[in-house]
């Protein structure tokens, strides 16, 4: 693993050069979404915002589509500094920064509305700080929504539907626990080959929220769509701490407000394109299913007290709980 980030450094600096003229502090932002997304639109408008408050002298450049690795292989590539930002999950960034963990936790969030309150309150302050030591400097959530899941021939209307069922996961201890304890075979598939993975029959389903459904065109071999919203992981802005300390304070001031200004942005848009997402997966024949959640909660509750042995996560997750 660590020769292909290797590789990956020195790829990414064949592609993207220097990264800056004199006299203008070029930023890169890579991350595994298609340009269509709403997440990659609220970049573009991050990157106009950045060039505003600047008056050109920063420069956000934009690689989507996993043009320059995974999840986990940017994660790495911001640890060394070879790119500026990226945008990840929760759930991979918990591999880590160990207390996201707690984000990945089943129905740990009551609803939207309590998410928001989480992750723009103090404790979402908490950990986009948090990940400073770790060389990952968290600027901002992005709402992902919630996750559920969708399979190519079997609805899922209980946990019990899920037996013997191979589910690709995130790269997540938390997730794969998760899949497992509702009943289903967790398969770790990295997001950019899925699609040929449910294709090939490599797994049977798969979990995520509607955008990334249908962005992702894996609703033409998956034909239910079970919204069981089984967790509400948001994705994180994250910025290399080695890149952030070579900025003036000035220039950090800038990123810093224009991500803060991207994240509203990017809210609107997540809702706009869930409601499209839904129409567009109905009407190419996918069957949208509203199973009750109380078997899944009640399935997933054993999942919140075994993080007990993890003492800090536990305290977080009853933290979440209890904000109002």
């Amino acid at each position: 693993m660590r020769g292909r980030i290797a590789l990956l450094a020195a790829v990414v600096a064949a592609l993207t050069g220097c990264g800056a003229r004199s006299d203008v502090t070029v930023v890169r932002l890579a991350h595994g979404l298609d340009p269509s997304h709403p997440v990659h639109r609220a970049m573009e408008f991050m990157a106009e915002r950045l060039a505003e408050k600047s008056a050109g002298r920063m420069r956000l450049d934009l690689y989507p589509s996993q043009q320059l690795g995974s999840e986990r292989e940017l994660l790495e590539l911001l640890q060394l500094g070879s790119i500026g930002m990226t945008k990840v999950t929760a759930a991979v960034l918990e591999g880590f920064v160990p207390k996201y963990k707690a984000l990945s936790a089943p129905y740990v969030f009551r609803d939207e509305g309590h998410r928001f309150r989480v992750l723009e309150g103090e404790i979402g302050r908490e950990l986009l700080e948090e990940g400073r030591r770790y060389w990952l400097l968290g600027l901002a959530f992005y709402d992902a929504g919630s996750r559920s899941f969708y399979t190519k021939d079997h609805p899922i209307h209980t946990p019990d539907d899920l037996r013997g069922l191979r589910i690709r996961t995130l790269e997540s201890a938390t997730q794969i626990r998760m899949v497992n304890e509702l009943g289903g075979s967790a398969t770790p598939i990295s997001w950019g080959e899925l699609y040929t993975a449910l294709q090939q029959g490599v797994v049977d389903g798969a979990e995520n929220n509607p955008p990334s459904f249908q962005t992702s065109r894996h609703y033409e071999v998956c034909r239910y769509y079970s919204l069981d919203e089984h967790t509400g992981i948001p994705d994180v802005l994250l910025v290399s701490t080695i890149v952030w300390d070579r900025l003036s304070p000035e220039e950090q001031g800038w990123l810093a407000e224009a991500a803060a200004e991207s994240a509203e942005v990017q809210k609107r848009l997540w809702r706009e394109a869930t409601e499209e997402a839904l129409r567009i997966v109905q009407e190419a024949g996918v069957t949208v299913l509203r199973p009750d959640k109380t078997p899944f909660l009640e399935k997933a509750a054993p999942l919140l007290d075994a993080y007990r042995d993890e003492p800090e996560v536990h305290e977080l997750i009853e933290r979440i709980r209890a904000v109002e």
